[in-house]
């Protein structure tokens, strides 16, 4: 079943998996696979029997974040960094309608699993944390790589990762845009498992078949509990980030790193 060409749907079991599918890309976001999702994901609602979702990626990318390469929304928020630039408001509203349809991911009542087949870079890290349970690719990267772009992390990543992981950590991760493997982001806490590649999905089934066999109405139940007694509101905390976000991509460090990553080379940023 295809969302569009960048996103398609299958359904089997009552598990239903989304699968990014921009593999040249590696699996980054633009219009397209923002559209995408957000029709895929109101397949998803429209089932009302299905008791598990699992997101992929295709190719050997899970998602490689923001496509300032290509005709996507971040490309074009770096070059209006040059001339004009819009309001501060108006880059805010922007960020979080660009991260809205994957954010929706946390209003979801079913449990959502995370295949992270290859790599989760950026705001594909934080479309990866937003899943309820992760398997890992072990030998793939991981990590939120903003600050060595000039930016503010984006996605609710700087509210999710503490909370998964711990202050210490989480902090060394984000202050340096370090990337780790799937093992060490398992020993870490941010992943359920961590393993080959080619055993990636078929865990990923496997632990879906294992929670379609229960109660799905006890199932979603304990899935509001879980959530509401630990506080977590990353819809609400990607406001916060979007403003901070905002005020990043004005600067000059931001053209800078983006540049630096389009010509394969470390940035050389002022702190302007």
């Amino acid at each position: 079943m295809m969302a569009t060409d960048a996103v398609y749907v299958e359904i089997e079991e009552q598990i239903a998996q989304i699968t990014l599918n921009r593999p040249d890309n590696r699996n980054s976001m633009n219009a397209e696979m923002m559209a995408g999702f957000a029709i895929a994901l109101e397949q998803i609602k429209a089932e009302n029997d299905l008791r598990c979702l699992i997101i992929a990626g295709s190719g050997t990318s899970f998602c490689a974040g923001g496509d300032f390469g290509g005709d996507g929304s971040f490309k074009k928020a770096e070059e209006e960094t040059v001339e004009p630039t819009p309001a501060p408001a108006m880059r805010h509203e922007s960020l979080l309608h660009t991260y809205r349809s994957f954010l929706d991911i946390a209003r979801l009542d079913i449990p959502v699993i995370g295949a992270l087949t290859g790599h989760a870079i950026g705001g594909g890290f934080g479309l990866a944390l937003i899943c309820d349970m992760r398997v890992a690719n072990q030998d793939a990267l991981y990590g939120a790589n903003f600050a060595r772009l000039g930016l503010h992390s984006g996605m609710s990543i700087s509210y999710m990762l503490p909370r998964l992981v711990g202050v210490p950590r989480a902090a060394e991760l984000l202050f340096t845009g370090r990337r780790i493997d799937g093992a060490t982001a398992e020993r870490f806490g941010m992943m359920n498992y961590a393993v080959p590649a080619d055993q990636v999905l078929e865990k990923s089934w496997e632990l879906a078949r294992e929670i379609a066999i229960c109660a799905p109405v006890a199932v979603r139940m304990m899935k509001q509990s879980l959530y509401k007694n630990g506080d977590w509101d990353p819809n609400s905390a990607a406001f916060t980030e979007a403003m901070c976000q905002a005020k990043t991509f004005e600067m000059d460090d931001c053209k800078e790193g983006i540049r630096a990553l389009l010509e394969k080379r470390e940035p050389d940023f002022k702190g302007r």
